[in-house]
C-alpha cells in the first residue's frame, strides 16, 4: 500500500502528468496508475511470487494458487487526475474464493483503512464501525454514476431521483473504494451503485462487513466483487434501501 501510496503522492498535482484514454467516455488512465501498479507488483513478488493477482490495468496474471490479489493502483483516476485528493490505493486478497483480506490507503488525507476476515475494521490502527440509523429517509447516502447506460430502466438516475426528491442527502465522491470505507467508518449510511469491477469494491465491501454492516446484490443476495451491483449499507437500513432502489418504496 505505502509503494502505491507514495507514487501517487509523487505524480499528484503534475501538470505533466501523462494522460491516456482507454475504451469508453472518460474512461482515463494515467502514468501514475502504471507506476502505482508496477510498485505494488514488485512488493507483492518479493514475498509472493506465486500468488495470482488481478488489477485494473494489467488485467490478470493467472497463477495456480488459491490465494488472489485484487488490485486498483488507483481508484478515483479522474479525480486523481484533476487534483482531487478523493482517490486511493486498493487492495483486497481473496483465498479459495472468499475475500479475508482487504486494505484501501488514500495518502493525501493520511487514512490507512484495514480488515482482516472476523478481525474487525480499522482506520490508522483504530476501530471503526458503522452508523446506527435506521431510516433511510435520515440517511446520508454516496453513490456513482457511469458514463454510460445511466438511462437504463430502473438504473443510475432514477434511483438518485427517488432518493433526492425526498430530500435524502445523496453524494458522489468519484471513488467506489472510498464511499466503501466511509460507510464503513460510519460517515455514510449506505452505498449502492449500479455497474463496479472487482477492483473496485473488492477490499472496501469487507471493511464494511467487518465494521458490522452489511453488502449484498440489489435483490438482498449474497455479494460478490465479480458482479455488477452492490449495496453496502450499515445494515439498520439495508432492507428499506432495497425497497427504494427498486422501486417499490
Amino acid at each position: 500500500m505505502e509503494a502505491g501510496g507514495r507514487v501517487l503522492q509523487h505524480f499528484f498535482n503534475n501538470k505533466n502528468l501523462q494522460i491516456s484514454h482507454k475504451d469508453g467516455i472518460n474512461n482515463l488512465v494515467t502514468e501514475a496508475d502504471h507506476a502505482s501498479e508496477k510498485a505494488i507488483f514488485d512488493t507483492i513478488r518479493e514475498s509472493f511470487p506465486d500468488h495470482f493477482i488481478l488489477s485494473e490495468e494489467a488485467g490478470e496474471i493467472i497463477m495456480d494458487s488459491e490465494y488472489k490479489w485484487i488490485i486498483d493502483p488507483i481508484d478515483g483516476t479522474i479525480n486523481f487526475a484533476h487534483g482531487i485528493p478523493i482517490c486511493c490505493v486498493s487492495i483486497g486478497i481473496e483465498h479459495k474464493g472468499e475475500m479475508i483480506m482487504g486494505a484501501v490507503y488514500n495518502p493525501f488525507l493520511k487514512e490507512f483503512f484495514f480488515a482482516e476476515k472476523g478481525g474487525g475494521a480499522y482506520l490508522n490502527e483504530e476501530k471503526i464501525h458503522v452508523s446506527k440509523q435506521n431510516e433511510v429517509i435520515k440517511a446520508c447516502l454516496v453513490t456513482g454514476f457511469p458514463y454510460t447506460y445511466i438511462d437504463m430502466p430502473n438504473g443510475p438516475l432514477e434511483c438518485f431521483e427517488r432518493f433526492i426528491r425526498k430530500g435524502i442527502p445523496v453524494r458522489r465522491l468519484g471513488s467506489a473504494a472510498m464511499d466503501l470505507c466511509w460507510v464503513a467508518a460510519g460517515r455514510f449510511d449506505g452505498f449502492y451503485e449500479h455497474k463496479l469491477n472487482a477492483w473496485d469494491s473488492a477490499a472496501g465491501f469487507l471493511l464494511v462487513e467487518e465494521a458490522g454492516g452489511k453488502v449484498t446484490d440489489f435483490n438482498g443476495n449474497k455479494y460478490s466483487p465479480y458482479q455488477p451491483q452492490i449495496l453496502a449499507t450499515n445494515g439498520n437500513i439495508h432492507d428499506e434501501m432495497i425497497t427504494w432502489i427498486q422501486g417499490q418504496q
